[in-house]
Protein backbone atom coordinates (compact mmCIF):
# COMPACT_ATOMS: atom_id res chain seq x y z
CA UNK A 1 0.00 0.00 0.00
CA UNK A 2 1.37 3.80 -0.67
CA UNK A 3 2.43 5.38 2.25
CA UNK A 4 0.90 8.39 3.25
CA UNK A 5 2.17 11.60 2.36
CA UNK A 6 4.66 13.49 4.40
CA UNK A 7 3.21 17.02 3.52
CA UNK A 8 0.65 18.18 4.84
CA UNK A 9 -2.35 20.06 3.53
CA UNK A 10 -0.54 23.64 3.91
CA UNK A 11 2.44 22.39 2.64
CA UNK A 12 0.50 20.95 -0.55
CA UNK A 13 -0.31 24.63 -0.93
CA UNK A 14 3.12 25.85 -0.46
CA UNK A 15 4.39 22.98 -2.97
CA UNK A 16 1.96 24.47 -5.52
CA UNK A 17 2.98 28.25 -4.86
CA UNK A 18 6.40 27.37 -5.32
CA UNK A 19 5.63 26.06 -9.07
CA UNK A 20 3.73 28.95 -9.60
CA UNK A 21 6.65 31.54 -8.70
CA UNK A 22 9.04 29.27 -10.66
CA UNK A 23 6.59 29.57 -13.70
CA UNK A 24 6.44 32.63 -13.19
CA UNK A 25 10.14 33.84 -13.08
CA UNK A 26 11.26 31.31 -15.38
CA UNK A 27 8.39 31.02 -17.89
CA UNK A 28 9.39 34.44 -19.84
CA UNK A 29 12.75 33.49 -20.40
CA UNK A 30 11.61 30.19 -21.31
CA UNK A 31 9.16 31.63 -23.93
CA UNK A 32 11.75 34.24 -25.27
CA UNK A 33 14.31 31.25 -25.89
CA UNK A 34 12.22 28.58 -27.39
CA UNK A 35 8.88 31.00 -27.79
CA UNK A 36 7.87 29.49 -30.69
CA UNK A 37 7.78 25.95 -29.74
CA UNK A 38 6.35 26.22 -26.56
CA UNK A 39 3.95 29.06 -26.59
CA UNK A 40 1.32 26.23 -28.03
CA UNK A 41 1.60 24.46 -25.36
CA UNK A 42 0.71 26.99 -22.16
CA UNK A 43 -3.02 26.72 -22.20
CA UNK A 44 -2.81 23.00 -21.93
CA UNK A 45 -0.26 23.09 -19.35
CA UNK A 46 -2.46 25.08 -17.29
CA UNK A 47 -5.27 22.88 -17.89
CA UNK A 48 -7.65 25.27 -20.52
CA UNK A 49 -7.09 23.02 -23.56
CA UNK A 50 -10.13 20.95 -24.86
CA UNK A 51 -8.44 17.57 -25.85
CA UNK A 52 -8.37 16.24 -29.32
CA UNK A 53 -9.90 13.18 -29.66
CA UNK A 54 -13.01 10.99 -28.17
CA UNK A 55 -13.33 11.35 -24.21
CA UNK A 56 -13.62 8.49 -22.83
CA UNK A 57 -14.13 7.93 -18.90
CA UNK A 58 -13.28 4.79 -17.28
CA UNK A 59 -10.20 3.66 -19.35
CA UNK A 60 -6.44 3.14 -19.24
CA UNK A 61 -4.21 7.21 -19.36
CA UNK A 62 -0.52 6.78 -20.66
CA UNK A 63 1.59 9.61 -20.29
CA UNK A 64 4.55 10.18 -22.41
CA UNK A 65 6.83 13.30 -22.41
CA UNK A 66 7.77 13.68 -25.59
CA UNK A 67 8.28 12.54 -29.32
CA UNK A 68 10.30 9.28 -27.81
CA UNK A 69 8.03 8.57 -24.96
CA UNK A 70 5.13 8.82 -27.29
CA UNK A 71 6.60 6.62 -29.75
CA UNK A 72 6.95 4.32 -26.80
CA UNK A 73 3.25 4.28 -26.36
CA UNK A 74 2.39 3.95 -29.25
CA UNK A 75 4.18 0.43 -29.64
CA UNK A 76 2.80 -0.29 -26.06
CA UNK A 77 -1.01 0.53 -27.66
CA UNK A 78 -0.27 -2.14 -30.03
CA UNK A 79 -0.59 -5.28 -27.28
CA UNK A 80 -3.87 -3.17 -25.90
CA UNK A 81 -7.17 -4.23 -26.95
CA UNK A 82 -8.75 -1.16 -29.81
CA UNK A 83 -10.84 0.34 -26.84
CA UNK A 84 -7.54 1.09 -24.78
CA UNK A 85 -6.25 3.61 -24.04
CA UNK A 86 -8.82 6.08 -23.34
CA UNK A 87 -6.12 9.56 -22.39
CA UNK A 88 -2.69 10.34 -23.83
CA UNK A 89 -0.93 12.99 -22.74
CA UNK A 90 2.47 14.66 -23.42
CA UNK A 91 4.48 17.68 -21.64
CA UNK A 92 5.84 19.13 -24.94
CA UNK A 93 4.61 20.54 -28.11
CA UNK A 94 6.55 17.80 -30.51
CA UNK A 95 5.41 14.85 -28.16
CA UNK A 96 1.97 16.18 -28.38
CA UNK A 97 2.00 16.16 -32.43
CA UNK A 98 3.53 12.88 -32.38
CA UNK A 99 0.60 11.39 -29.75
CA UNK A 100 -1.98 12.98 -31.95
CA UNK A 101 -0.39 11.44 -35.13
CA UNK A 102 -0.32 7.62 -33.25
CA UNK A 103 -3.48 8.20 -31.67
CA UNK A 104 -6.08 10.22 -33.63
CA UNK A 105 -9.36 8.96 -33.38
CA UNK A 106 -8.79 6.31 -30.96
CA UNK A 107 -8.93 8.40 -27.85
CA UNK A 108 -8.07 11.69 -26.26
CA UNK A 109 -4.90 13.02 -26.52
CA UNK A 110 -3.95 16.19 -24.64
CA UNK A 111 -1.14 18.32 -22.03
CA UNK A 112 -0.59 16.97 -19.02
CA UNK A 113 -1.19 20.10 -17.00
CA UNK A 114 1.79 21.93 -14.70
CA UNK A 115 1.54 21.03 -10.88
CA UNK A 116 -1.81 23.15 -9.72
CA UNK A 117 -4.41 21.04 -7.96
CA UNK A 118 -7.25 22.88 -10.06
CA UNK A 119 -5.98 21.75 -13.19
CA UNK A 120 -4.98 18.17 -11.94
CA UNK A 121 -7.97 18.06 -10.74
CA UNK A 122 -9.86 18.87 -13.53
CA UNK A 123 -8.02 16.53 -15.48
CA UNK A 124 -8.88 13.42 -13.12
CA UNK A 125 -12.75 14.63 -13.34
CA UNK A 126 -13.01 14.68 -16.92
CA UNK A 127 -11.33 11.26 -17.96
CA UNK A 128 -11.57 9.83 -14.61
CA UNK A 129 -8.84 7.02 -15.45
CA UNK A 130 -8.76 3.43 -14.40
CA UNK A 131 -5.38 3.09 -14.00
CA UNK A 132 -2.30 5.64 -14.81
CA UNK A 133 0.67 4.67 -16.89
CA UNK A 134 3.76 6.58 -16.59
CA UNK A 135 6.22 6.18 -19.74
CA UNK A 136 9.76 5.90 -18.94
CA UNK A 137 8.51 7.22 -14.96
CA UNK A 138 7.85 10.70 -15.54
CA UNK A 139 6.49 11.59 -12.12
CA UNK A 140 4.74 14.25 -11.06
CA UNK A 141 4.34 14.75 -6.92
CA UNK A 142 0.45 16.27 -7.37
CA UNK A 143 -0.60 13.71 -10.09
CA UNK A 144 0.27 10.76 -7.82
CA UNK A 145 -1.49 12.13 -4.45
CA UNK A 146 -4.40 12.73 -6.44
CA UNK A 147 -3.90 9.21 -7.98
CA UNK A 148 -3.62 7.93 -4.63
CA UNK A 149 -6.58 9.77 -3.25
CA UNK A 150 -8.88 8.49 -6.07
CA UNK A 151 -7.29 5.03 -6.26
CA UNK A 152 -6.17 4.89 -9.51
CA UNK A 153 -3.33 2.65 -9.86
CA UNK A 154 0.12 3.90 -11.36
CA UNK A 155 2.40 1.45 -13.00
CA UNK A 156 5.44 2.84 -14.52
CA UNK A 157 6.90 0.85 -17.91
CA UNK A 158 10.22 1.62 -19.59
CA UNK A 159 11.40 3.03 -17.02
CA UNK A 160 14.66 4.44 -16.39
CA UNK A 161 17.26 5.94 -14.17
CA UNK A 162 19.64 8.03 -15.53
CA UNK A 163 23.10 8.75 -14.83
CA UNK A 164 22.41 12.33 -14.16
CA UNK A 165 18.95 11.57 -11.86
CA UNK A 166 20.15 9.25 -10.10
CA UNK A 167 22.67 10.84 -7.88
CA UNK A 168 19.58 13.19 -7.50
CA UNK A 169 17.23 10.63 -6.48
CA UNK A 170 19.76 9.27 -3.94
CA UNK A 171 20.57 12.87 -2.33
CA UNK A 172 16.58 13.27 -1.59
CA UNK A 173 15.63 9.61 -1.28
CA UNK A 174 13.95 10.57 2.02
CA UNK A 175 11.60 12.67 0.29
CA UNK A 176 11.56 11.08 -3.21
CA UNK A 177 10.20 8.10 -1.91
CA UNK A 178 6.56 8.99 -0.14
CA UNK A 179 5.82 11.38 -2.76
CA UNK A 180 7.15 9.55 -5.91
CA UNK A 181 8.25 6.19 -5.54
CA UNK A 182 5.49 5.01 -2.79
CA UNK A 183 2.56 5.32 -4.76
CA UNK A 184 4.01 3.69 -7.52
CA UNK A 185 2.54 0.00 -7.56
CA UNK A 186 5.12 -1.32 -10.11
CA UNK A 187 7.84 -0.66 -12.16
CA UNK A 188 8.82 -2.19 -15.37
CA UNK A 189 12.05 -0.98 -16.09
CA UNK A 190 14.65 -1.32 -19.27
CA UNK A 191 17.48 -2.75 -17.49
CA UNK A 192 19.00 -4.57 -14.13
CA UNK A 193 20.95 -1.65 -13.61
CA UNK A 194 17.77 0.38 -13.78
CA UNK A 195 16.30 -2.03 -10.94
CA UNK A 196 19.46 -1.83 -8.79
CA UNK A 197 19.34 1.87 -8.97
CA UNK A 198 15.30 2.17 -7.11
CA UNK A 199 16.37 -0.48 -5.09
CA UNK A 200 19.03 1.44 -3.47
CA UNK A 201 16.55 4.74 -2.98
CA UNK A 202 14.19 2.64 -1.83
CA UNK A 203 12.12 0.73 -3.53
CA UNK A 204 10.98 -2.81 -2.91
CA UNK A 205 12.92 -5.28 -5.44
CA UNK A 206 9.33 -7.25 -5.40
CA UNK A 207 7.56 -4.47 -7.04
CA UNK A 208 10.38 -4.22 -9.55
CA UNK A 209 10.39 -5.92 -13.11
CA UNK A 210 13.12 -5.82 -15.81
CA UNK A 211 10.80 -5.94 -19.16
CA UNK A 212 13.79 -4.67 -21.41
CA UNK A 213 13.16 -1.65 -23.67
CA UNK A 214 10.37 -1.08 -25.53
CA UNK A 215 11.79 1.21 -28.21
CA UNK A 216 13.44 -2.38 -29.96
CA UNK A 217 10.17 -3.20 -30.73
CA UNK A 218 9.15 0.20 -32.89
CA UNK A 219 7.59 -1.14 -35.95
CA UNK A 220 8.57 0.02 -39.23
CA UNK A 221 6.79 3.58 -40.03
CA UNK A 222 4.37 3.94 -42.61
CA UNK A 223 5.90 4.24 -46.01
CA UNK A 224 4.99 7.42 -47.92
CA UNK A 225 5.64 6.40 -51.72
CA UNK A 226 5.25 9.64 -53.00
CA UNK A 227 7.69 11.76 -50.65
CA UNK A 228 10.29 8.48 -51.58
CA UNK A 229 9.93 9.01 -54.96
CA UNK A 230 10.38 12.41 -54.55
CA UNK A 231 13.50 12.49 -52.73
CA UNK A 232 15.08 10.00 -55.66
CA UNK A 233 13.81 12.23 -57.97
CA UNK A 234 16.12 14.98 -56.53
CA UNK A 235 18.95 12.16 -55.45
CA UNK A 236 19.08 11.66 -59.44
CA UNK A 237 20.63 8.42 -58.87
CA UNK A 238 22.79 9.23 -56.25
CA UNK A 239 23.27 7.99 -52.71
CA UNK A 240 21.11 9.76 -49.94
CA UNK A 241 22.68 10.77 -46.48
CA UNK A 242 19.85 11.78 -43.86
CA UNK A 243 21.47 13.41 -40.58
CA UNK A 244 18.42 13.20 -38.21
CA UNK A 245 17.24 15.03 -35.22
CA UNK A 246 20.16 17.18 -35.41
CA UNK A 247 20.41 20.09 -32.58
CA UNK A 248 22.20 23.79 -32.84
CA UNK A 249 25.51 23.86 -34.04
CA UNK A 250 25.68 19.97 -35.12
CA UNK A 251 24.17 21.34 -38.60
CA UNK A 252 27.83 23.42 -39.39
CA UNK A 253 29.55 20.17 -38.06
CA UNK A 254 27.16 18.37 -40.92
CA UNK A 255 27.48 20.29 -43.45
CA UNK A 256 31.33 21.23 -43.24
CA UNK A 257 31.43 17.07 -43.61
CA UNK A 258 28.92 16.89 -46.40
CA UNK A 259 30.73 19.76 -48.14
CA UNK A 260 34.50 17.42 -47.41
CA UNK A 261 33.01 14.86 -49.96
CA UNK A 262 33.03 17.28 -52.97
CA UNK A 263 30.09 18.08 -55.38
CA UNK A 264 28.11 15.42 -56.71
CA UNK A 265 28.77 12.67 -53.97
CA UNK A 266 25.48 12.62 -52.17
CA UNK A 267 21.98 14.01 -51.82
CA UNK A 268 22.04 15.09 -47.82
CA UNK A 269 18.45 14.94 -46.20
CA UNK A 270 18.84 17.41 -42.99
CA UNK A 271 16.35 17.22 -40.77
CA UNK A 272 16.19 19.23 -37.50
CA UNK A 273 14.95 18.20 -34.30
CA UNK A 274 12.83 21.54 -33.03
CA UNK A 275 10.54 23.05 -35.94
CA UNK A 276 11.61 26.44 -34.56
CA UNK A 277 15.35 25.85 -35.87
CA UNK A 278 13.90 25.29 -39.24
CA UNK A 279 14.44 28.99 -40.58
CA UNK A 280 17.96 29.17 -39.05
CA UNK A 281 18.69 25.84 -40.78
CA UNK A 282 17.77 27.45 -44.01
CA UNK A 283 19.55 30.74 -43.63
CA UNK A 284 22.96 28.73 -42.99
CA UNK A 285 22.41 26.56 -45.93
CA UNK A 286 21.85 29.65 -48.30
CA UNK A 287 24.69 31.56 -46.84
CA UNK A 288 26.70 28.71 -48.04
CA UNK A 289 25.12 28.91 -51.74
CA UNK A 290 24.07 25.23 -51.26
CA UNK A 291 21.29 24.17 -53.71
CA UNK A 292 18.86 23.17 -51.28
CA UNK A 293 15.11 22.63 -51.31
CA UNK A 294 12.52 22.17 -48.32
CA UNK A 295 10.22 19.60 -47.63
CA UNK A 296 7.43 21.64 -47.14
CA UNK A 297 8.19 23.45 -50.71
CA UNK A 298 9.20 21.15 -53.31
CA UNK A 299 10.19 22.72 -56.43
CA UNK A 300 11.29 20.35 -59.09
CA UNK A 301 14.02 17.84 -59.35
CA UNK A 302 17.17 19.49 -60.55
CA UNK A 303 20.44 20.31 -59.11
CA UNK A 304 19.57 19.66 -55.53
CA UNK A 305 22.16 19.62 -52.66
CA UNK A 306 20.33 19.38 -49.86
CA UNK A 307 16.74 18.82 -48.80
CA UNK A 308 15.63 20.67 -45.46
CA UNK A 309 12.99 18.10 -43.86
CA UNK A 310 11.17 20.27 -42.25
CA UNK A 311 7.98 18.52 -41.09
CA UNK A 312 7.43 16.07 -38.13
CA UNK A 313 6.45 12.42 -38.67
CA UNK A 314 8.12 11.77 -41.75
CA UNK A 315 11.96 11.07 -40.60
CA UNK A 316 11.87 7.74 -39.56
CA UNK A 317 10.11 6.61 -42.97
CA UNK A 318 13.32 8.39 -44.85
CA UNK A 319 15.62 6.48 -43.27
CA UNK A 320 14.64 3.53 -45.42
CA UNK A 321 16.40 5.21 -48.80
CA UNK A 322 19.79 6.49 -46.98
CA UNK A 323 23.25 4.70 -48.01
CA UNK A 324 24.00 6.15 -44.24
CA UNK A 325 22.36 8.24 -40.91
CA UNK A 326 24.02 10.59 -38.64
CA UNK A 327 22.01 10.94 -35.59
CA UNK A 328 21.84 14.12 -33.83
CA UNK A 329 21.89 15.51 -30.27
CA UNK A 330 25.04 13.52 -30.36
CA UNK A 331 28.30 15.92 -30.80
CA UNK A 332 26.41 18.22 -28.75
CA UNK A 333 25.68 17.32 -24.96
CA UNK A 334 22.35 16.79 -25.29
CA UNK A 335 22.03 13.25 -24.40
CA UNK A 336 21.43 12.01 -27.80
CA UNK A 337 18.43 10.36 -29.96
CA UNK A 338 17.10 6.97 -30.58
CA UNK A 339 19.18 5.05 -33.14
CA UNK A 340 16.76 2.56 -33.88
CA UNK A 341 14.55 4.30 -36.36
CA UNK A 342 18.03 4.31 -39.07
CA UNK A 343 19.12 0.73 -37.73
CA UNK A 344 15.73 -0.68 -38.21
CA UNK A 345 16.07 -1.02 -42.19
CA UNK A 346 19.69 -2.34 -41.85
CA UNK A 347 21.45 0.95 -42.83
CA UNK A 348 24.48 1.80 -41.14
CA UNK A 349 24.46 4.73 -38.33
CA UNK A 350 27.09 7.15 -36.88
CA UNK A 351 26.62 9.24 -33.84
CA UNK A 352 29.16 11.47 -31.58
CA UNK A 353 30.13 11.02 -28.30
CA UNK A 354 26.83 11.84 -26.50
CA UNK A 355 24.83 9.15 -25.65
CA UNK A 356 23.60 9.18 -22.39
CA UNK A 357 20.22 9.35 -22.64
CA UNK A 358 20.37 6.00 -24.49
CA UNK A 359 23.76 4.81 -22.29
CA UNK A 360 22.17 1.14 -22.39
CA UNK A 361 21.68 0.73 -25.94
CA UNK A 362 24.45 2.93 -27.23
CA UNK A 363 26.35 0.11 -24.75
CA UNK A 364 25.02 -2.71 -26.71
CA UNK A 365 25.72 -1.13 -30.12
CA UNK A 366 29.20 -0.34 -29.28
CA UNK A 367 30.15 -3.84 -28.01
CA UNK A 368 28.20 -5.24 -30.88
CA UNK A 369 30.51 -2.90 -33.31
CA UNK A 370 26.70 -1.94 -34.80
CA UNK A 371 27.52 1.64 -35.57
CA UNK A 372 30.41 4.13 -36.06
CA UNK A 373 31.70 6.76 -33.20
CA UNK A 374 32.92 10.03 -34.51
CA UNK A 375 33.98 13.06 -32.57
CA UNK A 376 33.55 16.43 -35.16
CA UNK A 377 33.11 17.22 -38.75
CA UNK A 378 36.42 16.04 -39.95
CA UNK A 379 35.42 12.26 -38.52
CA UNK A 380 32.02 12.70 -39.79
CA UNK A 381 32.96 12.97 -43.00
CA UNK A 382 35.78 10.36 -43.34
CA UNK A 383 32.33 8.17 -42.53
CA UNK A 384 30.71 9.19 -44.91
CA UNK A 385 33.21 8.58 -47.75
CA UNK A 386 33.81 5.76 -46.31
CA UNK A 387 30.26 4.13 -46.71
CA UNK A 388 30.16 5.34 -50.08
CA UNK A 389 33.31 3.89 -51.40
CA UNK A 390 32.53 0.55 -49.92
CA UNK A 391 29.11 0.10 -49.81
CA UNK A 392 29.55 -3.38 -48.83
CA UNK A 393 31.08 -2.18 -45.91
CA UNK A 394 28.09 -0.43 -45.72
CA UNK A 395 25.86 -2.85 -45.61
CA UNK A 396 27.70 -5.00 -42.73
CA UNK A 397 27.79 -2.18 -40.81
CA UNK A 398 24.26 -1.87 -41.12
CA UNK A 399 23.04 -5.29 -40.70
CA UNK A 400 24.80 -5.72 -37.34
CA UNK A 401 22.72 -3.14 -36.11
CA UNK A 402 19.22 -4.83 -37.50
CA UNK A 403 20.50 -7.54 -35.79
CA UNK A 404 20.89 -6.18 -32.39
CA UNK A 405 17.26 -5.22 -32.78
CA UNK A 406 16.29 -8.35 -33.58
CA UNK A 407 18.29 -9.96 -30.74
CA UNK A 408 16.27 -7.61 -28.07
CA UNK A 409 12.97 -7.98 -29.09
CA UNK A 410 10.45 -9.39 -26.47
CA UNK A 411 9.75 -6.06 -24.08
CA UNK A 412 6.23 -5.54 -25.46
CA UNK A 413 5.04 -9.01 -24.74
CA UNK A 414 6.63 -8.56 -21.18
CA UNK A 415 5.30 -5.39 -20.65
CA UNK A 416 1.64 -6.43 -21.61
CA UNK A 417 1.93 -9.19 -18.87
CA UNK A 418 3.11 -6.78 -16.30
CA UNK A 419 0.46 -4.69 -16.79
CA UNK A 420 -2.29 -7.29 -17.26
CA UNK A 421 -0.92 -8.28 -13.34
CA UNK A 422 -1.41 -5.03 -12.06
CA UNK A 423 -3.92 -3.30 -13.74
CA UNK A 424 -5.89 -6.19 -15.48
CA UNK A 425 -5.14 -4.68 -18.68
CA UNK A 426 -5.19 -7.73 -21.29
CA UNK A 427 -2.46 -9.05 -22.32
Amino acid sequence: MPRPSPLTAPLWWLYQLVCAVLLFVVGPFFLLSRGRHYRQSVRGRLGFETPVGPVRTGGLWLHAVSVGEAGVAATLARALPRDEPALVTTITPTGQEQARKSFGGRCAVTYLPFEFGYAVRRLFHRHAPRALVLIEGDLWPLVLRRAGRLGVPVVVVNGRVSDRGFPRLRRVRWLARPLLLEPVRHFGVQTSLDRDRLVAVGVAPERITVTGNLKYETPEPTAAPELYAQLQALAAGRPILVAGSTMAGEETAVLDAFAALGPGRALLVLAPRHKDRWDAVATELRQRNLAFQRRSRFEGSGGTDVVLLDSYGELAGVYRLARGAFIGGTLVPTGGHNPLEPALFGIPVVVGPAMDNFREMAEEFDREQAWARVTGAAELAECFRGWLDDPAAAKLLGQRGRGLIERNRGALERTAELLARHLGAPA
